[in-house]
């Protein structure tokens, strides 16, 4: 045991070289990889109490749960959560699709689309003795079209557009009015119609349904409005399907809306990516009244541009190690593993050296003594040998009780002897050189 210690001494003093250098490899993987990526983000959710905020609550709660913080930012709707984007207010924004396309091409450059969160249907409810066939009809009711730069409003106006119908051409019984305002005025009467846009799941939506003065009515031609409205999407509501209990819609229906999307601004670190959507994935699993158990989040609309590594969700799910490691540890890891893969590289024949080099350094250890073994033998060859010769013995006698004190491991005890007995053989060539030499004094 105690020969092996020592053998294993003599390899690591052998090879402390690689102290310094595996050290500077560490350094210099730690001084360049990539830093982590923030735990914090800022989120537009537009106004409190909203679909969105609703929406955005429980993302944040889901995000919580893996340390993450998500702040919330209250906001006037898409509009305003565009220009908090654009403005580098928040990271990440809710928006309805279709408000990207008022944006200039540079200020849409800029946004990146993560995904979409769930459809929002348009809603028109109108007074029971109401008579609705086509959207023109409306020219002559007293109309809600949703709040000033709102997302219902922004929707009115582009149907209306579809049927020539410009601002220009709104009757003065048409309001910018939308929420709770725009509700309580059709049950009491005040108007003859609204349009709301949000999920059927919306409190306010569901207080309509279970309204008995008001009814949810049909929108035709929806094929058409697609064709030039293509950011829209076309739903089919079944009979009953808002509220069993009071019937509504009392027949099937069928609407229009756009999608939720969650918008990436410049200032979003990407490798967060997998982390939102995976929460967004476990926040939606259970579906909704009008979305089936596991279809959302989806791919953004095409009019923006997606993230690389959203595509890379959609198509293949979270990355390997995120799917057994807490993203912050995964996050780390992937980013080493990066670096890691050529600092392995370049240890591989660092590592194949250590053999050579560790024999070279204790052959040297041995060989080092043949030095003056070998000068001493080229005087003694070319009879030039000067000086005390007692003198040259003596020393050659100490380095031969040094070399005794010399460490080499056992495998290369041979050439330590054979030292040992190299020196022996020079001290006694030294001691006859002598004798020769004092023989011929005397004569």
């Amino acid at each position: 045991m105690r020969r092996i210690l020592r053998d294993l001494k003599i390899l690591i003093l052998a090879n402390l070289w690689l102290v310094p250098v595996l050290a500077g490899l560490v350094g210099a993987l730690f001084y360049f990889v990539a830093p982590p990526p923030p735990m914090h983000a800022r989120l537009a959710t537009g106004a409190e109490g909203g679909g969105y905020h609703a929406f955005a609550e429980r993302l944040r709660a889901e995000l919580a749960e893996q340390g993450f913080e998500l702040e919330l930012v209250p906001s006037q709707g898409s509009r305003d959560n565009l220009a908090k984007l654009g403005a580098g207010e928040v990271e990440l924004a809710l928006v309805q699709s279709g408000q990207e396309l008022t944006l200039d091409a540079e200020a849409r450059a800029r946004l990146l689309g993560l995904g979409v969160m769930y459809r929002e249907p348009l809603w028109l409810f109108t007074g029971r003795k109401v008579k609705f066939e086509r959207l023109s009809d409306l020219l002559r009711l007293r109309l809600a079209i949703g709040a000033e730069d709102s997302g219902t409003q922004a929707v009115t106006a582009a149907l209306f557009a579809a049927n020539r119908i410009t601002p220009a051409d709104y009757p003065k019984g048409w309001q910018s009015l939308g929420g709770s305002r725009a509700a309580d005025a059709l049950v009491e009467g005040r108007l003859d119609a609204a349009f709301f846009v949000g999920p059927a799941e919306n409190p306010l939506v569901q207080r309509l349904a279970a309204e008995p003065r008001v009814r949810l009515v049909s929108l035709r031609r929806t094929e058409a409005y697609l064709a030039r409205l293509p950011y829209l999407s076309r739903l089919q509501v079944g009979e009953g399907m808002l509220d069993m209990a009071n019937n509504s819609p009392d027949r099937d229906i069928v609407t229009l809306g756009p999608v939720a999307t969650l918008v990436a601004g410049e200032d979003f670190h990407p490798s967060l990516t997998p982390l939102i959507l995976e929460a967004a994935r476990e926040v939606l699993k259970d579906g909704s009244l009008l979305d089936p158990a596991g279809s959302y989040p989806q791919r953004p609309p095409r009019s923006l541009e997606t993230l690389a590594e959203a595509e890379y969700y959609y198509d293949k799910g979270l990355p390997i190690l995120q799917r057994y490691l807490p993203f912050r540890i995964a996050s780390l890891a992937d980013r080493y593993i990066i670096l890691a893969i050529p600092l392995v590289i370049l240890l591989f024949p660092l590592f194949k050296a250590i053999g050579p080099i560790y024999q070279w350094r204790i052959r040297a250890r041995i060989y080092r003594w043949y030095k003056h073994l070998r000068e001493i033998d080229q005087q003694l060859y070319s009879g030039k040998l000067n000086g005390d010769i007692d003198a040259e013995i003596a020393r050659l006698e100490k380095l031969e009780d040094e070399l005794a004190k010399v460490e080499v491991p056992l495998s290369y005890s041979s050439e330590l002897y054979e030292l040992h007995m190299h020196l022996r053989y020079m001290i006694e060539r030294l001691r006859a050189y002598q004798r020769r030499a004092g023989a011929t004094a005397v004569e």
